[in-house]
Formats: structure tokens, sequence, C-alpha cells
């Protein structure tokens, strides 16, 4: 009599464990965010853990708690392996995003300069008599800087 209650308890708690994972792969595939597939993937993994302990204890077979140690381990390992691609991707895009930014800054402040790439080469070309007065007493005060110096400003 006690028999069967812990058979219908065992196979009671295996049939809602086998609906759990079917939840669980349900929100694995409809999650909303890569985060919450993840969180499903080690539910699963952890319900099959618990199945696995369950049919041991079942069949009366030691050997299955072996395995559901081994499996314990490879599901936690890929569990780590699934977080560190989600991280990756979620650097990858944070970086693209801020790469996307920059270049929207630099084009605003371009335009909002109003000045032409002709004219800024051409002031850049031109040194002037005052730039050139700075650049001989930058060279005067370091002598690695004179030796770069044109002889002319020197």
């Amino acid at each position: 009599m006690l028999e069967q209650a812990y058979e219908m308890l065992l196979v009671g708690a295996m049939i809602v464990l086998g609906i759990l994972i079917i939840v669980s792969i349900v929100r694995s595939v409809l999650g909303p965010g890569i985060s919450d597939r993840v969180i499903a993937v080690n539910m699963i993994g952890t319900i099959i853990i618990m199945l696995i302990a369950i049919l041991s204890l079942y069949l009366d077979e030691g050997y299955l708690a072996d395995v559901c140690l081994i499996y314990a381990m490879i599901s936690f390992l890929g569990v780590v392996v699934l977080c560190k691609v989600y991280t990756g991707v979620y650097l990858q895009r944070k970086n693209m995003k801020a790469n996307l930014g920059a270049v929207e800054d630099n084009l605003r402040r371009q335009e909002e300069s109003g000045v032409s790439e002709d004219a800024g080469i051409a002031a850049a070309a031109e040194p002037s008599a005052e730039n050139a007065a700075g650049e001989t007493e930058k060279a005067a005060k370091r002598p690695d800087i004179a030796a770069k110096q044109p002889k002319e400003v020197r």
C-alpha cells in the first residue's frame, strides 16, 4: 500500500516536471529577451536533472545518480557559454550604438561650424607668424622637437 503511494507520487512528479519542461521550451522560444531564453534553457536543464534523480529512485538504479551529476556539470557549462555569447552580443551592439553616436555627433559639429573643408586645409597648410614663433620656442626648450623642425622655422 505504501509502496503504491510512493510510486504514484513519483509518477505524478515526473508528469508535472514534464509539463514544466514544455512550458520552459515555449518560454525559451517566445522569450522577449535573450536573457529570458538563457534562463529558460537553464530551467530545462535543472528540471531534467530532477527527472533523472526521480527515475533513479523509481527504477532503483544507483548509476542514474552519477548520470545526474554529469548532466548537472554539462548543463552548467552550457549556461556559462550561453551567457558569454549573450554578453558578447550585448557589448557588440552597445559598441555599435556608441560608434554611430560619435559619427552623428561629428557630423553635427561640422555642420554647426559652417567651415568648408577647403578653407580648413588651406589654413592648416599656411602657418601664421605666431605659430612659427611658438614652434621656435618649443624647439629651443626641447632638443627632440628641434631635430624634427625644418631649418627655416629654427
